[in-house]
């Protein structure tokens, strides 16, 4: 019988580490999902059966992965992939989609990426702790945001310390400095009038390079993050404070409530006053 337990992480309000989704399923034979992408990290550790993964890698080209028990795989953001359940002995697997600034070091430590998608654990332990952790997720859908992303954090750990493609972290680079430093500006002056060429003048680099340096390690444009990070701190401000929109996008940086108006919509789907009212739902 087809069983699915899934929930929806409450709040978007993180930054280095964000939890999106999290779940258990034992599929049907042949169960299958996609082709599809998705908008963050999805990663699936298998806790009884087997299937089958087909995903493409960094050059577009589709690969075909066999996984079984005790096995895990890792979908990377826009990449596309397939994954079918075994006619004979159909998968159950528990699953957890993230994202955030930190997500994509600790798996480039862990050697997961699009070209090795697979997760092997290098010992019994150390593959039980990411069972467990991810289980204690899945199982956690009541959990407070704090409590959730902690288990997270656990869980990733326990993966980088178990994979079989484990990578040493090499130390810190000059491009990661800048990009630290980038970080921290935008953290401290998110609600001046700042814009991609201060940023990167404040770094010392011209803008296309600290363009290119910054989406690699971050996943994301200096404009979008800024942008994102923003709305974040408003989503924040108008979920547990009684302040106006108008103050708000003031908080952030607007000086124009449209104009805040319009890039919180962007980011969330909705205008800021109608996502307020839906989270003041939520939180009754």
């Amino acid at each position: 019988m087809h069983e699915l337990t899934f929930s929806v992480f409450p709040s978007e309000n993180f930054i280095d580490l964000r939890l999106f989704q999290f779940g258990r399923e034992r599929c049907d034979p042949a169960h299958s999902f996609g082709p599809a992408a998705r908008n963050h990290f999805l990663f699936h550790y298998v806790l009884s059966g087997a299937g089958t993964l087909m995903a493409d890698d960094g050059t577009g080209e589709t690969h075909t992965y066999s996984i079984g028990d005790g096995q895990g795989f890792m979908l990377f953001p826009h990449q596309i992939s397939t994954y079918i359940a075994d006619t004979d002995q159909p998968w159950e697997y528990a699953w957890v989609e993230f994202d955030g600034l930190r997500v994509k070091g600790m798996l480039e430590q862990a050697g997961l990426s699009e070209n090795a998608p697979i997760y092997h654990a290098r010992t019994r332990e150390l593959r039980e702790e990411v069972k467990q952790e991810l289980l204690h997720i899945a199982g956690s859908g009541s959990a407070s945001s704090f409590h959730l992303i902690g288990h997270l954090y656990l869980f990733l750990d326990a993966l980088v310390r178990s994979s079989a493609g484990i990578k040493p972290s090499g130390g810190s680079t000059l491009r990661e400095f800048y990009v630290r430093e980038a970080l921290e500006y935008i953290e401290q002056n998110f609600q001046n009038d700042i814009t991609v060429d201060g940023i990167a003048e404040v770094c010392g680099l011209n803008r296309s390079y600290f363009g290119k340096i910054f989406k690699e390690a971050v996943g994301a444009t200096p404009q979008d993050f800024l942008l994102s990070f923003r709305m974040a701190k408003a989503a924040e401000l108008l979920k547990l404070t009684p302040l106006s929109v108008g103050d708000i996008g003031a908080a952030v940086g607007y000086d124009n409530s449209m104009h805040f108006s319009r890039a919180f919509k962007n980011v969330y789907g909705v205008p800021p006053r109608k996502w307020r009212n839906q989270n003041m739902q939520v939180q009754q």
